[in-house]
């Protein structure tokens, strides 16, 4: 029995290692003259050649499919846009490298327009749902308290470009593109928008992930190969992009907290110590295992059970913090979470707000820009007791 068994693992395990190697091209529409040059034909033959194996290669245009893939590891390599690539790096995938060196964006309102909060009640120019435009428009608007549930018309079409055109035509307030389209548009047609808001460094061109389940020797190859041969199939040559950080933030665009809160206080560092050193609660509202490894000095545990929308129009019915009965209503109350992208103190305080506390203060930078200014952190044991 033992031996028919080692037989079947032999056997299993010999079909994994000569099954199709998967890979998906990820081709936005606003980046079809790179995404034409690659040759899917040539990666299956390349890929297949220099694995020893059969590579099967698919393209695709449609980035909500493609988001859908990563999470549920329908491909073994990804070559994509950096939201995809982003969403691969938190499911099982391992990154090589980009084409492109990192870019920004910037969200272009018209000319008369005040400032990003000015955009409540009007339209907006986006490409597709899930493409890196949108998913940079929808963290500059969160970041200025609007979602688009705030706007009049939210209109998605698959070129980022037509949008400065509706801007010239007076259709649309609002649209959002790289730095590299804007300026040129923009001395061409000076005075009828400007900018609004930037975005930070997003990784540019296509992006490739491997899924981290392959063969350590199948990795290898394969990082090898687009490092170096890579431009034998029409990609751009691929070149290590060892910092992480802007596939993270991209995962986490769409996802920006707003910078105001109404019925609390927004603190800083220097604020949140003054407000502690004169009895106030810092409420640290992360998830066990976060506060275990490292919280602020005296920072009460009380997570956020969220299950809701990151987004100013979250559904708090949908969330869970019955730690908050057990603070004290006449006392000062901070709340904080990992900063700008993490939304639980920001629910957290408004639930505070909704059941009646009035002396409250979001620590919106919370644990990174603690830490960034150097001042120390505490770990808890692993028998940490649940403070609700």
């Amino acid at each position: 029995m033992k031996r028919l068994t080692a037989l079947l693992v032999s056997c299993l395990l010999s079909a994994q290692a000569f099954a199709d190697i998967t890979a998906l091209v990820v081709i936005e529409p606003s980046n079809r003259k790179d995404g034409m040059m690659v040759s899917r034909d040539a990666l299956e033959t390349h890929l297949s050649k220099v694995l020893g194996q059969p590579v099967s290669v698919t393209t695709t245009n449609d980035m909500t499919d493609a988001m859908r893939s990563t999470r549920s590891g329908g491909y073994d390599v990804f070559i994509s846009p950096p939201q995809v690539a982003a969403s691969a790096l938190a499911h099982g995938y391992s990154l090589i490298g980009a084409t492109d060196s990192d870019e920004q964006y910037l969200l272009i309102g018209r000319s008369q327009l005040a400032s990003v909060g000015a955009l409540r009640g009007g339209q907006i120019y986006l490409p597709q749902q899930d493409s890196i435009y949108t998913y940079l428009a929808r963290g500059m608007l969160n970041a200025n308290g609007l979602s688009f549930k705030d706007m009049k018309n939210v209109e998605y079409a698959h070129y980022p470009q037509a949008g400065l055109f509706a801007l010239l035509i007076n259709t649309s307030e609002a649209t959002i593109v790289r730095r590299a389209e804007w300026e040129g548009w923009d001395r061409e047609h000076s005075g009828v928008a400007k900018v609004l808001a930037v975005s930070s460094a997003v990784p540019g061109g296509f992006s490739v992930a491997v899924r981290k389940k392959l063969p350590a020797d199948t990795r290898v190859k394969l990082a090898h190969w687009f490092e170096t041969e890579a431009t034998t199939c029409g990609l751009k040559p691929i070149y290590a992009h060892p910092d992480l950080a802007p596939y993270t933030r991209v995962a986490e665009l769409g996802t920006f907290t707003p910078k105001a809160l109404p019925g609390a206080t927004v603190v800083n560092l220097e604020n949140v110590k003054a407000l502690v050193s004169n009895g106030a609660v810092l409420v640290d509202t992360r998830i066990e295992a976060e506060y275990r490894d490292k919280h602020i000095p005296g920072a009460l545990w009380l997570p956020y059970g969220e299950k809701s929308l990151k987004d100013v129009a979250f559904d708090a019915k949908l969330d869970n913090f019955p730690g908050l009965a057990k603070l004290d209503r006449e006392r000062n109350i901070v709340f904080q979470c990992n900063g700008p992208e993490c939304w639980k103190s920001y629910k957290a305080s408004k639930a505070a707000i909704a059941a009646g506390y009035k002396h409250i203060y979001w620590f919106r930078g919370g644990m990174p820009e603690w830490e960034t200014a150097g001042l120390p952190t505490e770990k808890s044991g692993e028998n940490l007791a649940l403070a609700n």
